[in-house]
């Protein structure tokens, strides 16, 4: 079992605070890359899209493993394997982090806007808190932090409020909100599995498992992707690595501190996105300056909540 006891540079506030607004932001972008992708690549064929579109995400993925593993097995000078009684814990990830909620992040994204689909999504902070209070027992549900997700959740409702609609369909905004839900549980199993293996090497290998599986998936059921051009190939690229550097990272970030400290940031992830999606897409949030303030000192103040500890006075 890994020593978990011993002080981290990662459990410094600054350090914590960048590295998960860095994740976050990489996060955020993929809602409007993968659009931009998915147009490009993915055939306009209603009988093969939703394979098309699960084979894309597989390529991704799996490219997003073989990326973290080559980068940390040259840092650490030596090519790294999982042990063998960890295989079992790297699949449960998987399952969670990149099979269930890829399939229906995917999908729902396709049936909904980025906009939209960027907002649902940001619920993941809130459950992580939820699942690792009530059901995994890690922490106490405290009046603190229900405060402080409630503070994150509505600045994601500001950013978008006036780009939303009543509508909800539930192969797309459903489906986002499942996917939501899988990557909550996947932070906590991420937690409770880095005693055992180093978080890198689980993330690396359950994207590299979670993506092929995903790829056979997509060619089994007829789905095809072209590549029009280095533009394309440019977007997938990103798309793999922005996988391989966030969730590495935000495994680190998990192993050496409380679940809700580091999750509570996953509300600042719409925002990137929502503003991403205005800059990069068509789509017309109608999201105004006075929107992105407000959200900025919301998320913010649930962020400063959760994480300012007061010193104690010596006795």
């Amino acid at each position: 079992m890994l020593d978990n006891k011993q002080k981290s540079i990662f459990t410094h506030p600054v350090v914590l605070v960048l590295g998960a607004l860095l994740c976050c932001a990489l996060w955020g972008s993929a809602s409007p890359f993968i659009k931009l992708g998915s147009a490009q690549m993915i055939p306009n064929i209603p009988e093969i899209k939703v394979a098309s579109t699960i084979l894309f995400a597989g390529i991704r993925f799996t490219g997003a493993g073989i990326l973290t593993v080559l980068m940390y097995s040259i840092a650490r000078r030596k090519f790294l394997v999982p042990k063998v009684r960890n295989i079992p814990r790297i699949l449960t990830v998987s399952a969670f982090q990149t099979v269930i909620q890829y399939i229906f992040f995917y999908i729902g994204l396709a049936n909904t806007s980025s906009v939209k689909g960027t907002i649902t999504s940001g619920l993941s902070g809130f459950f992580c808190v939820l699942i690792a209070s009530l059901i995994f027992k890690q922490e106490k549900l405290t009046l603190r932090k229900i405060i402080a997700c409630v503070l994150g959740f509505a600045g994601i409702i500001v950013v978008n409020l006036n780009g939303l609609d009543s509508s909800f369909v539930f192969i797309g905004d459903g489906f986002v909100l499942i996917s939501a839900i899988s990557l909550a549980f996947s932070s906590v199993l991420m937690k409770i599995f880095s005693k055992h293996e180093e978080p890198v090497l689980i993330s690396g290998y359950q994207f590299i498992i979670g993506g092929i599986f995903m790829i056979l998936i997509g060619i089994i059921f007829g789905g095809r992707i072209t590549i029009p051009d280095f533009g394309a190939v440019a977007i997938l690229i990103y798309l793999s690595a922005l996988s391989a550097v966030a969730y590495a990272l935000w495994g680190v970030l998990l192993k050496h501190n409380p679940v809700s400290r580091v999750t509570i940031f996953n509300f600042s992830t719409p925002f990137f996105g929502t503003v991403l999606s205005i800059l990069l897409l068509s789509e017309d949030a109608g999201t105004g300056p006075i929107n992105i303030i407000a959200t900025l000192l919301l998320v913010s103040a649930g962020i400063f909540l959760l994480n300012f500890q007061p010193k104690k006075k010596d006795k």
